[in-house]
């Protein structure tokens, strides 16, 4: 099963879109699903009310962290190549789907859908996967 299948069937189990992306990567970075779950709970729905940046891409960008961060509060390092990374995922999202606003994408004001959400899980997980080296 490749890791975009592995999303859209957490998604069909009731994962929402970051939850589908994160948890999709569990095993590569080391990092029970359970947390994942957990972690990425919020960000459902465009942060919980469609206003927010898309579940999808937040869920990508949370797999930058815990895959660059140095993870070590005494001493923070990785924060510039972690930001480059999440600039990178959020620059290759929106060229694809025309926005990182949820709202926007589902076409709450205009009518008009920019993308589904399986969609939306499937392109984050492919950037993941590129610009994470998943």
């Amino acid at each position: 099963m490749t890791k975009k299948e592995l999303a859209i069937s957490l998604h069909d189990r009731g994962f929402n879109c970051a939850q589908s992306v994160a948890c999709a990567f569990a095993e590569e970075i080391g990092v029970a699903e359970e947390v994942l779950f957990a972690a990425n709970e919020g960000f459902g729905l465009g942060m919980g009310a469609m206003a927010g940046t898309c579940g999808a891409v937040s869920g990508a960008i949370m797999l930058a962290g815990f895959k660059n961060s140095c993870a070590d509060p005494a001493q923070p390092r990785t924060k510039a190549s972690t930001y480059k990374l999440a600039a990178e995922i959020t620059k290759q999202f929106a060229e694809q789907n025309g926005s990182l606003v949820c709202r926007e994408i589902k076409g709450v004001d205009t009518g008009k859908v920019l993308r589904s959400c399986p969609d939306c899980i499937m392109d984050a997980v492919e950037i993941a996967e590129k610009v994470l080296g998943l």
